[in-house]
């Protein structure tokens, strides 16, 4: 049975004291009936100490917002999967639309990524969408499917077991555009039906699928009741503990 998960991306904020401070407020503010993974993204200098804070709940979890495409060697100011792996964090998120725009990051390349997390034990938040132009111009689909093909369908299924899907509408993203809550799911749909269709059905209705576009305590509740969107990826929302526990309830 898939998971309902509300991941915080911390993006390039917070010093140490209020990534730290975020985190214990979160932790009191989250009830102990909780049944959603909780998952804190920090920077790199963070995540040892994060991970340390979550450690007592299994429901506690922390992702690095990206690793290298290389498993080692001469390349300053890297960090390897393995170097994140040896911390005990869960997850890594790979492909985000911020990376693949401004690091040009290609779908070959998260390819690549993709077999350095699992080889080194680290399961994966990753994200595709589209932006306003491929919407517009009605190859969206299109978009989303090559995306999840070049990068993680050539993943056994027991490898896509440690696959989390998050759903990024960059048309949606601070341009303005609202993507209503039928939107979300009409895409959610699709990416699940496409599983079932490289794998089963049993693979698609295990794997969550996590709406990253600007997922907030107002809307949250509504996304969240609809039957393929299994949690968020939450940027802004995230930096503020009361907002991101709000989110958190909305199951």
């Amino acid at each position: 049975m898939r998971k309902n998960i509300v991941a915080g991306n911390w993006k390039m904020n917070l010093n140490r004291e209020e990534g730290i401070k975020l985190v214990e407020e979160v932790i009191s503010l989250v009830s102990s009936d909780n049944n959603v993974e909780v998952v804190f993204s920090p920077s790199f200098l963070y995540l040892h100490k994060v991970n340390k804070m979550c450690a007592n709940d299994n429901l506690l979890q922390t992702a690095s917002q990206n690793i290298s495409h290389n498993d080692s060697g001469a390349f300053t100011g890297e960090v390897s999967a393995q170097m994140v792996n040896s911390l005990n964090v869960k997850y890594t998120i790979l492909g985000h639309s911020e990376r693949r725009e401004y690091f040009n990051e290609t779908n070959i390349e998260l390819k690549q990524k993709v077999d350095l997390s699992l080889k080194n034990n680290l399961e994966i938040i990753f994200c595709c969408g589209e932006s306003l132009n491929q919407r517009e111009s009605g190859v969206h689909f299109d978009w989303i499917k090559q995306q999840l093909t070049e990068s993680v369908f050539h993943l056994t299924e027991k490898e896509f077991e440690k696959v989390v899907i998050a759903y990024e509408p960059i048309w949606a993203i601070g341009t303005g555009v609202t993507a209503s809550s039928d939107q979300a799911e009409e895409i959610h749909q699709f990416v699940r039906n496409v599983i079932a269709e490289k794998y089963n059905e049993n693979i698609a209705e295990n794997t969550s699928i996590l709406y990253g576009g600007s997922c907030n305590p107002t809307n949250a509740k509504e996304l969240f009741s609809k039957k393929n969107i299994d949690g968020g990826l939450i940027g802004g929302a995230s930096l503020n503990a009361e907002n991101f526990t709000r989110i958190i309830k909305s199951f």
